[in-house]
Parts: C-alpha cells; structure tokens; sequence
C-alpha cells in the first residue's frame, strides 16, 4: 500500500485488490460506467456474480503477471488499474491495461499516475514485454496521454462499439517495455 498526490493535493491510497473487494469493486464499475461513454459497458451493465468475481480477483491476485489496484479515498473506491494477462505460454508476455477513475477525479492528474505505475510495474515483474490497450478513437485526452507515455496506434477496430444510436471505432495501442 501506497500513496499518490494529486494536483490538488488530495492523497489517492493505492493498494492491491483482493477476493474481499468483488461485491464493492461490482458496485463501482456499474456507477462509472454511467459516468463516460468510453467504457465497453455503461451504467449498471457490469453484470457479476459475486462469487465469481472473488475467485477472479484471487486468481489475479496470485498471477505475477496480472495486477488489479484499488485508488481510494478515505476507504472509497475512486479508481481501478489493471494489466491483465492470459497464463498461456505464447502469449503471457502481454498485458491488456485498463484504468477507470471516477467522474469527479477526472482532470487532476490520475490517469496520468496510475499509467506510470502500471508500467513500472510491468517493467518489474520480469514477464511482460508488451502493454496493450483499446479505447475509442473519440476518446482524445486519452489518446494523448498514451501517446505522451510511448504507445502507438497498432490498429483499428471499425464500428466495433454502438454508443449513443451510433457506430464508434476503436484503436488498439500497444507498448514495449522491454
């Protein structure tokens, strides 16, 4: 467990998810995913079993090459930043990222932290040799941020995602760590 310092000071406490988190980490992912339209689902459409989601979180969290990190504030979730990988021989080497932050810490420099130490961490646990990530193409701080920290665009998903009676793309970056 550790700590971050956003923008305006406030202290972001980060720690590594575990089985115990499922019902609460459900919870918030069904709020944000009403907050943005850059998610792959929206509000409420988080759909888990609890019970599944725990053994999830506990396989993940006895992966070395996996890691899901909990953002709180004063014991509330406010962010979720994972890499996620297969255990699969071929194709261990590679991490899907994902971060999602609440809509009220947007633009305070988040994003920007969690991505670091997602690739630091990624440089550290002696598998992963790639970062992976999508997100939509509409999507364009983000975009930015990725591309300020080394990734590049390695494809497009045309009209893969239905938001708002329209067709969106996606873009696949990627990024080599080692």
């Amino acid at each position: 467990m550790f700590e971050l310092k956003l923008k305006n000071e406030e202290i972001v406490t980060i720690r590594q998810a575990t089985s115990s988190d499922a019902r609460t980490i459900i919870d918030f992912y069904n709020i944000v995913g009403g907050e943005t339209n850059f998610l792959s689902f929206g509000g409420n459409e988080f759909k888990r079993e609890e019970e599944e989601y725990k053994t999830y979180l506990e396989d993940t969290f006895n992966e070395k090459n996996s890691v899901i990190l909990l953002g709180t504030i004063n014991d509330q979730i406010i962010s979720i930043a994972s890499i996620n990988s297969s255990q699969k021989q071929r194709i261990k080497h590679v991490g899907t990222l994902g971060i999602v932050i609440k809509k009220e810490y947007w633009g305070k420099g988040l994003g920007k932290l969690l991505m670091q130490l997602l690739i630091d961490w990624a440089k550290e646990n002696e598998i992963t040799r790639k970062i992976q990530l999508v997100t939509s193409e509409n999507n364009l701080k983000a975009i930015q941020l990725y591309k300020n920290l080394g990734f590049e665009i390695e494809g497009i998903m045309k009209e893969d995602t239905f938001i708002d009676g329209k067709y969106c793309n996606t873009l696949m970056m990627g990024l080599f760590i080692k």
